[in-house]
C-alpha cells in the first residue's frame, strides 16, 4: 500500500495533469477488514469565497452516532473550476481529518470518485492520499449517463461514461432525488452502494455527511 504526495498549489493545467497520472492507482478491491467506524467529510466557504473550513465527522458504523469531531480553517487556493474540486476542498479536508482523535475505517466524501471525466475525484484522491477506503457520495451527476432510476429506497441503475460503469446512480429514500456513489479507492462498487444505503437513514444523505455538513453549516455562521 502506497500514499501519494505532492504539492497542491498547482495551475489547472498542472491539476488535470496529475489526476489522469494518479487515476490509475485507484484500488476497486472488497474491503479487507471490519468497518467500525465511518468518517465524513465537508465544508463551507467564509470570508467571500476567500478562506475555506473543513470539517470531519466519525460515527459508529452500528450506532451511527458521532464519536469524534474536528474542522480545520485554511485560504483558497483554486477557484471553483468544474473537475477539480480536490484542489479546492482536499487540502483543508485533510486538514481537518488529521485533527480527529480517532482514524476512520471508511470515509464518505461529498463529491465524486470515479464518476469524473478523468476517473479520478475528490473521494478517489483522498483515498490514494490517505490511503484508506473511501466512497465517492455525489449529489449531482459530472459525467455519464443512465436510465431512469426505481422511484422506491433502494432502486439502481448503473451510471455509465464511454461504456465504462463509472459509479451507480442510487435512490436512498422514497420518490427523493438519487445519489451519484462510486469508488473512491479500496472498496468495491457493490459495497459503497451498500454502504450509502446503510448510513443513509434518515434523509437522503448518509448520516456522516449529513453531519459534517451540518457541522461545516454552524461553523460557518459562527467564524462569518
Amino acid at each position: 500500500m502506497t500514499t501519494i504526495r505532492h504539492t497542491w498549489d498547482v495551475t489547472p493545467a498542472e491539476a488535470i495533469a496529475l489526476q489522469k497520472e494518479l487515476a490509475g492507482r485507484v484500488e476497486q478491491v472488497r474491503l479487507t477488514a471490519a468497518v467500525e467506524t465511518i468518517g465524513a467529510v465537508d465544508c463551507a466557504f467564509l470570508a467571500g469565497g476567500k478562506q475555506i473550513v473543513a470539517t470531519a465527522v466519525v460515527m459508529g458504523a452500528k450506532s451511527l452516532e458521532v464519536i469524534a469531531r474536528a474542522y480545520a480553517v485554511a485560504p483558497v487556493k483554486m477557484a471553483y473550476i468544474p473537475g477539480l474540486l480536490t484542489f479546492r476542498e482536499a487540502p483543508a479536508e485533510l486538514e481537518a481529518l488529521a485533527e480527529l482523535p480517532v482514524e476512520p475505517d471508511l470515509l464518505l466524501v461529498d463529491g465524486a470518485g470515479r464518476a469524473h471525466p478523468r476517473r479520478l475525484g475528490i473521494a478517489a484522491h483522498l483515498g490514494l492520499w490517505l490511503p484508506m477506503p473511501t466512497i465517492g457520495v455525489a449529489k449531482s451527476r459530472l459525467c455519464g449517463e443512465h436510465r431512469a432510476v426505481g422511484a422506491t429506497r433502494g432502486s439502481s441503475v448503473k451510471l455509465l461514461d464511454e461504456g465504462e460503469v463509472i459509479g451507480k446512480v442510487v435512490r436512498t429514500r422514497d420518490h427523493v432525488q438519487p445519489l451519484y456513489i462510486s469508488v473512491g479507492n479500496r472498496i468495491t462498487l457493490e459495497e459503497a452502494v451498500a454502504w450509502t444505503l446503510r448510513t443513509a437513514t434518515r434523509t437522503r444523505l448518509p448520516e456522516p455527511i449529513r453531519a459534517a455538513h451540518h457541522m461545516a453549516g454552524e461553523l460557518k455562521k459562527k467564524l462569518a
